[in-house]
């Protein structure tokens, strides 16, 4: 009688995927809450804004498919969006290079100061710690349209006007006023980000610079701090896109809402508009979806602009 060895059984193999998330248990456990949160209140409301776009939804009666009849009427019938659309691609433009290098500016002014940094750093950052309405109310005081406004009180005193500016209710004037404001407060988290990255750049790096013949705190920026603060720069591009793309308090605390001839309505003020006000949450779902797409396109240009080949 032969002996039959016993047939081996072969082990099934693990995938890659399987392998990784066995190996990383305990980090994927940390990660849970965040990912569940994020989840629920980040990606799922996108998708149901997207799904909401497509339907006549007023939140008493059931929604309705409706098809693109959203998106026809919001590009094609509503002058007021198209008006929006030009106020806050006006305001970003000048908002959104004008803060973005603002920020980077003064945190590079004070990375090179010696003495007295966190007062700096407090003083320029403090503005965008209060919220858009307080500011603007502070800010009224100045644009106020009577004699009593420190800007009229001191253009008549100087003889450049007449009669007082109706700075917040003049069409012609409400949006420079709005930018002005936006602008003293659009160095937020940016700042602190850049001014962190600068502070972290290895002071080696700048000792073997000069070695090397750079001779200059410009030439370090240029051949030293800017390649190395990629990272920071694209966070502070997306951060300076979304601030300036949303922009909707300031607007409506200086002019009302809505803004005499729409002169400070912005796409968030439309889409509040048809929210909470005349409770169109298709048509508001559709304007949401315009601002969610503008804002990831101009983010995936500023990454493409600041991605590291590292």
């Amino acid at each position: 009688m032969s002996n039959v060895s016993p047939a081996v059984v072969a082990k099934p193999k693990t995938s890659k995927f399987r392998r990784f998330w066995l190996d990383n248990k305990a980090g994927w456990g940390f990660l849970a809450p965040f990912m569940i949160l994020f989840l629920v209140f980040t990606i799922l409301p996108v998708f149901v804004a997207m799904g909401l776009s497509f339907t006549n939804y007023n939140m008493i009666q059931d929604a309705t498919f409706t098809g693109v009849q959203n998106y026809r009427l919001l590009f094609l019938e509503d002058d007021v969006f198209i008006i929006a659309v030009e106020n806050t691609l006006i305001f970003a433009c000048i908002i959104g290079p004008v803060g973005y290098i603002m920020s980077f500016a003064m945190a590079w002014f004070i990375s090179l100061c010696k003495h007295g940094r966190g007062p700096l750093a407090l003083a320029f950052y403090a503005p965008s710690l209060t919220s858009g309405t307080a500011m603007s109310v502070i800010w009224l005081v100045i644009f106020s349209g009577d004699r009593y406004g420190y800007l009229n009180h001191l253009l008549l005193r100087i003889g450049l006007i007449s009669d007082p500016i109706l700075w917040n209710k003049d069409p012609q004037y409400i949006l420079p006023v709005v930018v002005i404001i936006s602008g003293w407060m659009s160095m937020g988290t940016g700042f602190l980000v850049f001014l962190a990255g600068l502070q972290n750049i290895d002071p080696e790096l700048y000792e073997a610079g000069k070695m090397d013949g750079i001779k200059n705190p410009f030439q370090q920026l240029i051949y030293i701090t800017l390649p190395l603060m990629k990272p920071q720069l694209l966070f502070g591009a997306i951060n300076s896109i979304v601030s300036s793309l949303a922009v909707f308090d300031v607007a409506t605390a200086v002019a009302g809402f809505p803004s005499p001839n729409y002169a400070a309505h912005t796409i968030v003020a439309h889409l509040y508009d048809y929210a909470f006000t005349r409770f169109s949450m298709g048509y508001a779902s559709a304007v949401a979806m315009f601002l969610f797409v503008l804002s990831f396109s101009l983010s995936r240009i500023c990454m493409k602009i600041f991605r590291s080949d590292d």
